[in-house]
């Protein structure tokens, strides 16, 4: 059966796009902006006491809201036992957040929790953002996820930190990451920490961690 005709108008007609659909579809397909550490410490210095949290990382700006008490506790509790630990083998410092840690000259990091190692067998400078850490930590918090997870996880991966921890206090297990690992170790049950220079390992206990910082928890 020979196709009907549908016309001149139809037949002859020319797909146009105006200028306003092409700059929509600009807009979709335009980059994310990138922004620079300068930028980021001007948010720094303008922000009233210490959060939000402003990080960068590969150009990416990471703001993160200010902790929840059950965040603080378990980041609080976790650096009074690895700070006994870090002393009693004599292996440098924990800092806590949102102190400033310099892995990359064009990025910015402030983690809940890290361990800076001695210097010539004493503290590491108190204003020397640039030494490479031992650890690193993050807790979850809601809308972290993807920043600890992902983003940064992989920056601290690719800056040779020799081991990361995310806290996820709702699973009440550590995520634990190496440089070249693929996946995360699970641990909810205990963690067995040895880093470079220290005789005996740092061993936490992970139920009785987590019943420690809950709620009902005797003081």
């Amino acid at each position: 059966m020979p196709r009907p005709a549908l016309g001149p108008i139809v037949d002859n007609a020319e797909l146009h796009v105006s200028p306003v659909a092409e700059h929509i579809m600009a807009m979709a397909v335009s980059r994310p902006r990138r922004w620079t550490a300068a930028e980021v410490e001007r948010l720094v210095e303008a922000r009233e006491g210490q959060s939000p949290r402003y990080e960068l990382v590969d150009g990416e700006l990471l703001v993160t809201p200010a902790p929840s008490g059950r965040h603080q506790r378990i980041i609080f509790h976790l650096a009074v036992l690895l700070h006994e630990y870090v002393i009693r083998e004599r292996l440098g410092e924990v800092r806590l957040g949102p102190g400033k840690l310099d892995l990359v000259a064009s990025e910015r990091y402030e983690p809940d929790l890290f361990v800076l190692p001695a210097i010539d067998g004493r503290r590491p400078p108190a204003a020397d953002a640039s030494i490479r850490p031992l650890l690193i930590v993050e807790a979850l918090s809601p809308g972290s996820s993807r920043h600890d997870r992902v983003t940064k996880r992989r920056a601290f991966q690719r800056n040779g930190v020799p081991e990361y921890w995310v806290v996820d206090g709702d699973a009440e297990a550590f995520e634990i990451w190496h440089p070249d690992d693929d996946r995360a170790v699970l641990a909810d049950e205990t963690i067995v920490w040895l880093p470079r220079g220290a005789a005996n390992a740092f061993e936490l206990d992970l139920r009785a961690f987590f019943a420690s910082v809950a709620d009902d928890a005797p003081l």
